[in-house]
Formats: C-alpha cells, sequence, structure tokens
C-alpha cells in the first residue's frame, strides 16, 4: 500500500466483488471545495483518439466484502462555481422526460472499432453496481445507504420508462445526516470510451453530485471528475486529479481542441495543488444542474487511449446518431468539453483500473466551503442569500422539501472497448 504525505488520511473501504461484469471497485476519497479566486469549474477531459482503447480488466473471483484500503486526500481550496435554473422533472414520477438520446442528429452508421463490453440499462441497471454504506470521506452531511435500504427507503429504483432513479432523503428535519445512495460499479477497465446518458441531475443549494471515475490506489491510479458541481451551479467542471507529473500541456482552448476553459493551472497532481488537479470548465449553462434538467438531459462521454483523455457533452437534441446506433465514432465529434492530451501526461502512466461511480452528498468540503459564495454561472446570488441560512449544514438539516430535485434520473451507462 502505497505512503501519500498529505495532511488529511482517511481509512477507507474498497470493494472486492464477485465476478458480473465487474472486478474491483474503488471508493472515491476525494475532498473538494473549489477556489474563489480561480474562475470555478472543474470539467475535465481530452479528446482521446481511436489510438488504442484500454482492455477492460477480467472479473476476479472474491467475495462481495469490503476491504480496507487507505486514501488520503487533502482539502481543495475552493474551486469555482456554475450555475443556471429551469424546471427540472419530478424524480418521483413514473414516466418522466423522455432522454436525451431521443434526437439523435447525423447519419447513423452500422459499425465501429468501439466495441461495447458492459451496458447498464433498463429493469437490471443496478445489477453490477455495489453501493457504499460507508461515511463520506469528503465530509459531507449524508448517510449512504446499501441497496435494500435505499430501496425501502425510496431512494432507489428503475422507474416505468426503465430509467435509473437515485434520491436524496426530502423527510423535512433530520439529524444529523440526510440519507443518499453512492454506488460503484464492481468492475474495473483502463482505457475505453464510457458513455452515460442522463435526463436528470441533482442540483440545489446543499447538492454536490459527481459522476466520476476512480483507481484502487489514489492518487497513484489517478481519477477523472466527468460530472461535477455543487449548489445552483449550471457549467459543467470536468476535472483529473493524479501523481505529480502529469500536466496540460496548454491553457489554449483551441490548442486542446476544447470549448471548456481552463481554471487553475496546468499542474494535475494532488499533491502539489492542494487536490486541485486540473480543471475545466464547460462554456455552455446547460451542461449541469438546473440548466441540464430543463433543456431534457444530454449524453456525457469520456474516452481514455493512447492520445489522452476527453470528455464530451451533447445536450438534448444535439446527440450524434452513432452513440444513439451503438456505434459511436468519436472521431468525428469535434471539439470536446474538455482534453488532457497525451503529450502533456500519459493516459495510461497516471491512469489505471478504474471504477465508474455515481454520487450525491451534501455540504462537505466543496459545497459546505462555497455556501456564501457567488458569481459563478447558476450562483449570481449564494445560497446563503437565497436560503437565508447562515450555514449548509443547518440548511439541509432542516429542508427536506428542498431536495425534491436532488435526483439522478439515468437512462443508460455503457463502456466501449477499441478493437
Amino acid at each position: 500500500m502505497r505512503t501519500i504525505l498529505l495532511p488529511i488520511c482517511l481509512l477507507l473501504l474498497a470493494l472486492d466483488v464477485p465476478q458480473v461484469t465487474s472486478a474491483s471497485i474503488v471508493p472515491r476519497t476525494i475532498e473538494k471545495a473549489h477556489k474563489f479566486a480561480l474562475s470555478h469549474s472543474r470539467n475535465f477531459a481530452r479528446d482521446l483518439r481511436l489510438a488504442l482503447g484500454g482492455v477492460l480488466i477480467a472479473p476476479r473471483d472474491a467475495p462481495s466484502t469490503l476491504r480496507p484500503v487507505v486514501y488520503c486526500k487533502t482539502k481543495q481550496a475552493p474551486f469555482g462555481i456554475g450555475g443556471n435554473s429551469g424546471s427540472p422533472v419530478s424524480p418521483n414520477s413514473t414516466s418522466t422526460t423522455t432522454g436525451a438520446g431521443s434526437a439523435p442528429t447525423g447519419s447513423v452508421p452500422t459499425s465501429s472499432p468501439w466495441k461495447l463490453t458492459e451496458s447498464h440499462e433498463g429493469s437490471n441497471f443496478f445489477e453490477g453496481w455495489s453501493f457504499w454504506n460507508l461515511a463520506d470521506p469528503t465530509h459531507g452531511i449524508v448517510q449512504y445507504l446499501d441497496e435494500s435500504a435505499a430501496r425501502s427507503n425510496g431512494l432507489l429504483e428503475v422507474n416505468g420508462d426503465g430509467h435509473a432513479i437515485m434520491r436524496v432523503e426530502t423527510t423535512q428535519n433530520v439529524s444529523p445526516n440526510r440519507k443518499s445512495v453512492r454506488i460503484q460499479t464492481r468492475s474495473s477497465f483502463n482505457g475505453g470510451l464510457l458513455i452515460m446518458d442522463s435526463i436528470h441531475m441533482p442540483t440545489g443549494c446543499g447538492t454536490w453530485p459527481a459522476f466520476w471515475t476512480n483507481g484502487p490506489d489514489w492518487p497513484h491510479d489517478g481519477e477523472i471528475d466527468i460530472i461535477e458541481g455543487v449548489h445552483d451551479y449550471t457549467n459543467n467542471q470536468a476535472t483529473i486529479h493524479t501523481d505529480p507529473g502529469c500536466r496540460l500541456s496548454s491553457t489554449s482552448s483551441d490548442t486542446l481542441n476544447m470549448t471548456g476553459k481552463v481554471i487553475g493551472g496546468t499542474d494535475c497532481a494532488a499533491l502539489t495543488t492542494g487536490n486541485q488537479g486540473c480543471g475545466i470548465r464547460a462554456s455552455s449553462s446547460n451542461s449541469f444542474g438546473a440548466g441540464f434538467n430543463a433543456n431534457g438531459g444530454g449524453v456525457y462521454a469520456m474516452q481514455w487511449d493512447n492520445s489522452g483523455l476527453a470528455v464530451f457533452f451533447f445536450p438534448s437534441g444535439s446527440v450524434p446518431a452513432d452513440i444513439g446506433a451503438g456505434f459511436p465514432h468519436p472521431e468525428t465529434w469535434g471539439p470536446a468539453l474538455a482534453r488532457w492530451p497525451a503529450d502533456g501526461c500519459d493516459p495510461f502512466q497516471y491512469f489505471n483500473t478504474h471504477s465508474v461511480i455515481f454520487d450525491t452528498t451534501l455540504c462537505g468540503d466543496w459545497a459546505g466551503a462555497v455556501w456564501s459564495g457567488s458569481g459563478i454561472p447558476g450562483q449570481e446570488e449564494s445560497c446563503a442569500q437565497r436560503t437565508g441560512f447562515s450555514t449548509c449544514e443547518e440548511y439541509v438539516r432542516a429542508s427536506g422539501s428542498s431536495f425534491d430535485e436532488a435526483y439522478w434520473q439515468i437512462r443508460s451507462v455503457k463502456l466501449y472497448q477499441f478493437e
């Protein structure tokens, strides 16, 4: 086990899980807040070309029990903001919005060098995931539930449209923590094309949702934050966190062939940046939160190959036809939302054996730290001003009805490998 010299170390548990399209899952132990001084946002990724897709790690036989693993991570300084308003869909209805993949654009291909190796959708969506039921490593005031408890508490279901729903508890007053859900794939992979079609994501003051991938030895095996933000932000942040040595080769969006904007520098190492990493903020206000939900969601894709890392975002109504057809051709998608080219960061040296994770925490090291912050897209007024509560924790514990929009509605998660 590596020793990581950080001010704060957390003894956490990773999952060794049985063979089901999966191998080993690693819990996320990232603690974030964002820098007020830096233009907030954490969008990440670099367009990965069709050079070489990774190899899906074969499932290993192991009991479905938790195994202690040490993760150490410093608090991230306040990093940024992004948000907007809209009219999200109710999480409690069994028939919800049609989905981002419902209106693909462009001609439909009939083949692709990217081959589907793992899929989560429909009534079997939650097969192949493990449920985190330990304390939140980012110090959020949530109680993560196992699958049985999440279902019995009404926080987990597949609705009548076959969409996976993961909610936050809406009991008006709670103490000390509000119930929530965090899941991670039992499988792990090295390189690939990960595509997630979502109709709704958590939003609102106090929330901190994320969709990301992580390796078993943090930060040595890297972390890729595909979707992340807090409160009322509307502009997604994508970020990578690595060992020392990984850097962005430029801060120019044109040079990096991306639409997002680099925020916070080019050093991606967690240990030398206070865990800030290399963040990139989306330029579009429908890429996160209420703006995303009001537009009917969208599709996020993360490409990891020999060319580097990239994150793409396609709002509902603008999803390439090749994605809907199941024959993705990322080389035709144009500029990515975020990119980290291999010339500054070797994608197979700094990223290894990743699992896929969804979570929604509340307050914690990021959302709690910027409760009184404003000036980011969607957060033109601070949550302290909007809610009348002086702290995030006070608000979350006393305002259950305010979390009706704090839910994920996912159509599918698919992993492709290049052949």
